[in-house]
């Protein structure tokens, strides 16, 4: 039977542990151990609730995207760098004028033994492009003509596109755009082709893996594999501390500095891997108000978010994703905060003496802090923000449908795929509520722009506008921290979202 390690359980051990033990030095070394076969690891993540599903087009939250990259693979992920790496697309060749895609399969075999094929990718697609279904994938896969496209043997796909789409690798590499069998509906016992396959899933509790020796990337070399939940971040690294666990994901800072050089913990750290913010509703009250969202801008002080909830280990942000990534419009003039210009703004909007509602949660490291720091900051301006912390089970669920300005973080895409899914009007992610059709427009020419230079150009002008008015507080750009057991080596300092990270079937128990 799984191991199943619950709060209530993680809470025992925490009253259990002396204070020595929690105190921890700094800097304990990575695993120096050679590479070896065989045991368990159990990685502690926050979870999404008794209702979670193992259905990978379904996948929002970081343990789902860890698990479902341990069980399915795509046809492509992002490298470290954030750029399209082939998995099970051997190669992918565009014609000229960059509407059709040809794309060559691996040898591959799902876990009951059947091939991977053309077919199943086209139903894979198929199933993620469902008008009716709310799959993250399908506003990045949108622009795939499937009527016109078609299996040309078993190991070849040719995806017909709506429009030209220079970045649709990108689309590939999507996040939850998963290949699955053909006809694939029930996921109570999950069949895919990554490097584990299912054993075992008790909601909101545990999720356990075997080794799959005939993957296609060769097979992992832990025996097992074990998803364990944990919502509080102490209890994380409490387990990791007491045993109960290998592997402790989303660190805060403070706990990360705190056990550094530990004889119990090694702390893993991917600089500038993860985007901290505030989402703003753009298309209700008080935030459709642009005024009102430039006051709030100018109300955060950013260095002081990032000195004080990421304890100096990250970046400042400028109200835009992808600090340092291809496209990244640098040369924006950096926001600072601005007490009486804020005022007068709030005044203008007729908000002055509001008071409005921070939805956050537990749901992420850090989040709660932020939020309160946040709220701190808005004192004297006019506007009250009144810090609300909601049910970190449905949390993101919760804030994409409801309310009008909430805590937001994010690992690493490109920033295509960020406009993609998170700022087109069709977009399944789109907690801001951005609805342009002139940005749609602006998205269309970029995507179908051959030249790089000029494509550049149309990126600088959508960032342009997203930072002039839209509903992102991008405050800070942090270190992506976790914690595992000294004996536990192979891991990767890839930014969260990219295919090292969480690469489990590269890990090795010591």
């Amino acid at each position: 039977m799984p191991v199943t390690v619950n709060r209530r359980g993680f809470l025992g051990l925490t009253a259990g542990l002396t204070a020595a033990a929690l105190a921890g030095c700094a800097g304990a070394p990575a695993s120096t151990t050679a590479p070896r076969t065989g045991g368990r690891l159990r990685a502690a993540f926050a979870g999404g609730g008794a209702k979670e599903v193992l259905d990978p087009h379904l996948a929002n939250l970081f343990v789902e995207a860890a698990r479902s990259k341990a069980v399915f693979d795509k046809l492509a992920d992002l490298g470290g760098d954030v750029s399209p790496q082939p998995r099970l697309a051997q190669r992918w060749e565009p014609s000229a004028d960059l509407t059709r895609w040809r794309i060559t399969l691996r040898e591959a075999a799902f876990h009951d033994g059947r091939p991977v094929r053309a077919q199943d990718v086209l139903a894979s697609y198929a199933r993620i492009l469902d008008p009716n279904r709310a799959f993250r994938a399908r506003s990045s896969l949108a622009l795939v003509d499937l009527p016109n496209s078609r299996a040309v043997d078993d190991r070849t796909v040719e995806f017909a596109l709506k429009r030209p789409f220079v970045e649709f690798p990108n689309a590939l590499a999507a996040f939850g755009a998963y290949v699955v069998p053909e006809g694939t509906e029930d996921f109570t016992r999950p069949v895919g082709s990554g490097p584990f396959s299912f054993v075992s899933f008790e909601p909101g509790r545990s999720v356990l893996l075997k080794r799959n020796p005939d993957h296609w990337e060769g097979a992992p070399l832990l025996d097992e594999l074990e998803f364990v939940i944990a919502n509080e971040e102490s209890a994380r690294a409490n387990a990791l501390l007491g045993g109960q666990v290998e592997y402790a994901h989303d660190l805060t800072p403070t706990t990360a500095r705190s056990h550094a050089g530990s004889d119990r913990m090694t702390v893993h750290r991917s600089p500038n891997s993860a985007v901290q913010a505030f989402a703003m509703k753009v298309d209700r009250p008080p935030f459709d108000n642009r005024d009102l969202r430039e006051a709030v801008f100018l109300l955060a002080d950013r260095p002081q978010l990032v000195e004080s909830v990421l304890a100096g280990s990250g970046q400042v942000g400028n109200d835009l994703f992808g600090k340092g990534y291809q496209y990244y419009a640098d040369d924006l003039p950096q926001r600072e905060r601005d007490l009486d210009r804020a005022r007068f703004l709030i005044r203008k909007a007729g908000a002055e003496g509001l008071t409005v509602r921070l939805d956050t949660s537990t749901a992420a490291a850090g989040m709660v802090e932020a939020a309160t720091v946040f709220a701190d900051q808005a004192k004297g301006s006019g506007l009250t923000v009144e810090v609300a912390v909601g049910n970190k089970d449905s949390y993101w669920a919760d804030t994409l449908k409801s309310g009008s300005l909430s805590s937001f973080r994010s690992g690493a895409m490109p920033i295509e795929t960020h406009l993609a899914q998170r700022l087109l009007s069709g977009s399944g992610t789109n907690v801001t509520r951005w609805a342009r059709p002139e940005f749609d427009a602006l998205y269309e020419k970029a995507v179908s722009t051959a030249d790089q230079g000029a494509r550049a150009g149309v990126y600088r002008e959508m960032q342009r506008v997203l930072h002039a008015e839209g509903g992102y507080l991008m405050w800070g750009f942090a270190d992506w921290l976790v914690g595992t057991a000294p004996n536990v080596g192979g891991i990767s300092t890839a930014p969260a979202n990219t295919l090292d990270w969480a690469r489990f079937d590269k890990v090795w128990l010591g």
